[in-house]
């Protein structure tokens, strides 16, 4: 690796960029106020996971002194790197709340207090709310350092309060320390309280909890009260599991995720030394592991902020557009046998999978049905649509992931569900996660030479109607023969039967995908060697791995044009000599930018595949995906100019610079240039398309 001509971005130091773009949402002046808390609410979530799951690595790499990418002092090296970066954007995130999300409240006569000093009008409502509907769940627990304390439990917000009995204020050492859990599952965090002067108030229960602190100590004098939380350790390997023990071992494993290592100590930042040194000291905190933050913590609950204005003050979504080759004729099977077609979500309605799915349940030609299942909504149409296929006597098969991350409980449960029903339930492979999303429908054929007929879904994104809502994913409904037998192997390699290998259209990791897109590549470099031209389009959200970044460097430093629009992690360095060909976009904007989509250009052929991989590690060597092409004249010219809209985006896109920042293409557009907000454009796009 010494001679490495190329660069890479870290890539949770990139994570880190594309959550920083998350946050900037919610600066955007043009958004309602509501959508603009929504995005401070997803950056929290998505930082909250961060920690459990990416820099929790480096933790155990530090206590294990070993780790399989980097060494010890690395490990150090990027955990000080991320908690100096998150400690600079976690400031920007508490002035964009404090200076501008308050004010902005304020002026459509919102007040969301920011202190425990109570109002005079409204002091009598919140002692009695305190009295009755919180403190009889406090549980306040002394610490002491040297002895048998509480348990910090994973995500929870506590109080920690310092004390003096009332008669010994002059004893400075005579620190009475205390910590306190909010009874979130109890208590709402937001408290309306009554409206006064023609303003709505709420408060944080953190509060209402201060302003009544004395009453839970009595005897004592409250010095010093500040929240903090502990992020924990919510990681676990399952490579080498058998098959048949799986289950109740994910199970084991995900019980014990609410005690794992500290990753993150998030503190008040106006907590004095004093006292932040003795939490330290009684919870063996490292240095390594804190974060100062602001007044409240866990501000992913800002998703449940009332909002008693009403719709005025967040973000109008379109009503799904509908289909017209599927609204005029009442079976989505018939017109299957005709076409293909092409779904966009949530542009279009999710209702079109589910009335594939229900139909193909009560059809009396249909066997059989299988499918793949990542993240499970609860209560899912889509699990509902086969368990009523099973009731009425159809062989339904449902591929259940069970190390879908932090879903796996949901997953077990749906399955146990399903298995009562008659649906037979195969879980997660050993050392590999099923990523693709497949359905097949199989049909009664009356060809013995021809046994493999049917219907199937291929799609960039999960069978869950509710993040189809939010999620914009593509997905194809077809009857293409040729299609349903490479799916049936697909499903065949899933079931642990026999199986040939020889996947003719699809392409499958594991098996051909890795050497086809290395070849799709190569080939544009051909072209461009020869006098052609070369020039790829590449969808997803995240691009990591090392081999397809060369790749990608070396088709740029032969001339062939890339263009990248990568919602998330992008490892590859622009603007560099072995890059000076390929841009790279970002689009953050108000459905979250999930499919994934490959454009080769291929002397004018123009080859696309959907897929549900991203060029990830993981993606390419640890799970089951499947990409596959699209051989529809009118499809493929669909995603070519949704991909062009995209790449013309000047209002929510970024470019991704060299130094990893994000430089909002409005900024650097002509001024001239019409404005160009691709998800509203392809909206409308696909609207036009439906009328003509």
């Amino acid at each position: 690796m010494g001679n490495n001509p190329y660069s890479y971005f870290k890539r949770d130091i990139s994570w880190l960029s594309f959550n920083y773009r998350v946050l900037l949402e919610a600066k955007d002046e043009r958004l309602p106020v509501y959508e603009r808390i929504k995005f401070l609410s997803i950056y929290s979530s998505n930082l909250e996971e961060f920690y459990k799951i990416r820099v929790s690595g480096y933790h155990s790499s530090l206590l294990e002194s070993i780790n399989r990418d980097e060494s010890m002092e690395e490990a150090m090296k990027t955990i000080v790197q991320i908690n100096s970066e998150v400690t600079a954007q976690e400031k920007e995130y508490y002035h964009i709340f404090n200076n501008m999300i308050l004010p902005e409240l304020k002026r459509n006569g919102i007040v969301l207090y920011q202190t425990d000093k109570v109002e005079p009008f409204h002091r009598e409502y919140v002692k009695k709310y305190f009295n009755e509907e919180v403190f009889p769940y406090l549980q306040p627990m002394i610490i002491q350092k040297d002895d048998i304390h509480s348990f910090i439990q994973d995500g929870r917000i506590y109080q920690s309060i310092s004390l003096l009995k009332k008669k010994k204020k002059s004893d400075k050492w005579g620190y009475t320390y205390a910590i306190m859990k909010i009874p979130y599952t109890k208590i709402p965090r937001f408290i309306e309280l009554p409206s006064h002067g023609g303003n709505h108030y709420i408060m944080f229960i953190d509060d209402v909890i201060k302003a009544n602190m004395e009453s839970v100590f009595p005897g004592y004098e409250i010095v010093d009260c500040f929240s903090i939380k502990i992020s924990r350790d919510a990681d676990f390997s399952l490579e080498d599991e058998d098959r048949k023990d799986i289950a109740s071992e994910i199970l084991r494993k995900v019980r014990k995720r609410k005690i794992g290592a500290v990753t993150r100590f998030q503190y008040d930042k106006d907590m004095p030394d004093y006292f932040l040194e003795y939490l330290c000291e009684a919870y063996e905190i490292e240095e390594e592991e804190l974060l100062p933050s602001g007044r409240y913590l866990n501000l992913a609950d800002l998703s449940s902020l009332p909002n008693p204005v009403g719709d005025s003050l967040k973000q109008k979504l379109p009503q799904p557009l509908r289909v017209p080759e599927l609204e005029t004729n009442n079976s989505v099977l018939r017109v299957l046998r005709k076409q293909d077609v092409l779904l966009h979500f949530p542009y279009q309605s999710f209702d079109y999978l589910l009335r594939f799915l229900l139909q193909a349940a009560f059809d009396p030609k249909v066997l059989e049905i299988k499918v793949t299942q990542y993240r499970v909504a609860e209560n899912s149409a889509v699990i509902n649509s086969l368990i009523s296929a099973a009731k009425n006597g159809k062989k339904v098969t449902v591929f259940v992931e069970l190390k879908a991350r932090f879903d796996e409980m949901n997953n077990y449960l749906t399955s146990e569900l399903m298995q009562q029903a008659g649906v037979k339930i195969i879980y997660s492979l050993p050392g590999l996660k099923v990523h693709a999303k497949l359905a097949y429908v199989r049909k009664r054929s009356n060809d013995p030479d021809d046994p493999i007929k049917g219907y199937a879904y291929l799609g960039t994104g999960n069978f869950n109607e509710k993040t189809a809502r939010i999620y914009s994913d593509k997905g194809l409904l077809t009857s293409n023969k040729e299609f349903i037998k490479d799916i049936d192997e697909v499903f065949r390699v899933l079931e642990g039967k026999p199986y040939m290998h020889d996947f003719k259209h699809l392409l499958v990791t594991q098996f051909n995908m890795l050497p086809e897109i290395h070849r799709m590549i190569e080939r544009e470099i051909e072209h461009v060697k020869n006098g052609g031209i070369g020039y790829i389009i590449l969808k997803m959200n995240s691009l990591e791995d090392k081999g397809m970044i060369n790749a990608l460097y070396r088709a740029s430093e032969v001339g062939v044009k890339i263009d990248l629009i990568i919602r998330g992690i992008c490892c590859l360095v622009p603007g560099q000599p072995f890059s000076k060909n390929i841009t790279v976009t970002r689009i953050v904007d108000a459905y979250l930018e999930h499919a994934r989509v490959w454009y080769f250009f291929n002397a004018g052929e123009e080859n696309i595949y959907l897929t549900s991989a991203d060029w990830m590690q993981r993606n390419l060597y640890r799970r089951i995906e499947v990409a596959f092409p699209i051989y529809t004249e009118s499809l493929k010219r669909q995603i070519i100019d949704i991909l062009k809209i995209q790449l013309t985006d000047n209002q929510s896109a970024v470019w991704i610079d060299e130094n990893l920042q994000n430089v909002f293409k409005r900024d650097t557009a002509p001024i001239d240039a019409p404005p160009v907000r691709a998800q509203q454009a392809t909206y409308d796009y696909l609207k036009k398309s439906t009328q003509q």
